[in-house]
């Protein structure tokens, strides 16, 4: 049995600092496709490096953005990354594995995920094993369309890989605080969308302390030190504000 093809498709914009890291990880791949949103630093630079199959098209949402990705790559099995991500040598063996067909038959795989904060991976606060889709046989998945959070939706088995996406997203407080208003303005307006009624003191005040004392106390984010406590106060910010958006929108409507 010949060995199939795997194909390696990123989505980027400004991501000078990390994309190396998540090229380099997966050079031994068959393809790498890389889709930029228009960056203004070094990102498609660095890209070229690596392949030439390097594609500039506007931002048209992440789920979009992805499948393009995934509609340009011509391997047997598609790998999805994000620019923040890379393959870890254990995940690389597993997915050799498949496609030297020498691993249970399925249509997907999920990726077990580790998120790294100021340096360390953190293991609590339900921040692992972080389940993620990303490996497709050609044509039989697709990332679904929402406004952010996007997920795949497979036709098929999926099954579990060994190894590890290790993850990088926040640079720092800063970022996550400038992403936070970033994501929840685009989870409001799906809320707004489906139609959900904000309830103020449930929505406003609950779920942000319910996502507080899930990651912190029962998830026991706690024994991740300084990391679980900022993490969990995080989140719940994140909580907040989406709850805060979509309650603004659902008064002006």
């Amino acid at each position: 049995m010949s060995r199939a093809r795997l194909s390696v498709a990123v989505v980027t914009l400004n991501e000078e600092e990390r994309l190396r890291a998540c090229l380099e990880s997966v050079a031994w791949a068959d393809e790498i496709v890389v889709v930029d949103a228009g960056s203004q630093d070094k990102t498609v630079q660095i890209a070229r490096e690596f392949t030439d199959h390097v594609v500039v098209r506007a931002w048209p949402g992440f789920a979009e953005q992805k499948n393009y990705a995934l509609e340009q790559a011509n391997g047997d099995w598609l790998l999805s990354l994000d620019a923040d991500e890379t393959v870890s040598p254990e995940l690389r063996a597993a997915i050799e594995a498949i496609l030297a067909g020498r691993s249970p038959a399925a249509d997907a795989f999920a990726v077990p995920r580790r998120n790294v904060f100021w340096g360390r991976w953190v293991r609590r606060g339900g921040l692992y094993p972080d389940w993620q889709v990303r490996l497709l046989r050609r044509g039989r998945g697709r990332f679904v369309t929402r406004a952010v959070h996007e997920s795949v939706a497979v036709d098929g088995a999926v099954a579990r890989l060994e190894g590890h996406l290790e993850h990088r997203s926040y640079r720092d407080v800063g970022d996550f605080v400038a992403r936070a208003d970033r994501y929840s303005t685009l989870a409001a307006q799906d809320w707004a969308r489906s139609g959900r009624p904000v309830r103020p003191f449930r929505d406003l005040a609950l779920r942000p302390l319910g996502r507080f004392l899930s990651m912190y106390v029962a998830r026991r984010g706690c024994l991740d030190g300084w990391r679980g406590f900022l993490l969990a106060a995080l989140y719940a910010y994140y909580v907040l504000m989406r709850s805060a958006k979509a309650w603004e929108r659902v008064r002006r409507s």
